[in-house]
């Protein structure tokens, strides 16, 4: 998934450099690499190049170890927190840490709600709204990532997070209303499920299009869904699937 660049905004501030004076100890907190120092790095990026201010969403991005979610044969240290997407197999990637930040501030998830995620992916994007204190259930149509997903998050203590092997174009009606859904693959229109699963005066972000896309921003008021476009993005196609 690639995005276009928002132009820099370089903004002051000691936020970066207290996260990652916080970020160590614990097993497997040293590793071959210097995870922590190329995490600062992102952090950097996220906060001055790119301009999020969310201190919450920032911390939460420096405590999830986002070379863990990089499947192992994929996953490399100098690339696992660069300012791009990385490979996960399956011909999926995990997305540029600036897309998830940005996503993730637009939906502003608190303490407590209940968010439903359509594209599990590697686990990543889970791990950040756990991490805010949101209840997660996650959809993710090919197997073998939800399972990825589903380990990585046991171990990295991410107790709040439930991941469906199925079709996310179906939503989780047993687990709705959603206080908010994120998308992360891309449909040609936003999904009538996914609609009628938003709480009201719920929120939700997801790419639209096919080929050229626009990532759009929902909100739900008086049983209807308002749509305000965003940036210009590219995702991978959002595909039916079958629950397992």
């Amino acid at each position: 998934m690639n995005v276009h660049r928002r132009p820099a905004t370089f903004t002051l501030g000691s936020l970066v450099l207290a996260l990652c004076t916080s970020c160590g100890g614990g097993p497997g907190r040293t590793q071959a690499g210097n995870w922590e120092s190329r995490m600062s790095t992102m952090l950097r990026v996220l906060e001055r190049r790119y301009g999020i201010k969310d201190e919450t969403v920032l911390r939460a991005m420096g405590k999830v170890r986002r070379h863990l979610y990089i499947p192992e044969p994929y996953r490399k240290m100098d690339s696992a927190y660069g300012d791009h997407p990385c490979p996960i197999g399956h011909n999926q990637t995990i997305s540029q840490p600036f897309i998830v930040a940005y996503m993730t501030e637009k939906i502003a998830p608190k303490k407590g709600e209940r968010v439903l995620e359509i594209g599990t992916g590697s686990g990543y994007q889970a791990a950040v709204l756990a991490e805010l204190g949101a209840t997660v259930y996650s959809i993710e149509i090919i197997p073998e990532l939800a399972g990825h997903a589903r380990t990585v998050l046991a171990a990295e203590g991410y107790g709040n997070v439930r991941v469906l092997t199925g079709d996310g174009y179906k939503g989780w009606p047993e687990h709705a209303p959603f206080d908010a859904i994120i998308v992360t693959c891309a449909p040609e229109e936003i999904p009538q499920a996914l609609k009628d699963q938003l709480k009201e005066g719920g929120r939700m972000i997801l790419p639209i299009g096919a080929g050229l896309q626009r990532l759009v921003i929902c909100r739900k008021q008086n049983g209807k869904v308002a749509v305000k476009d965003d940036l210009h993005v590219r995702f991978v196609p959002m595909v039916h699937g079958e629950e397992k």
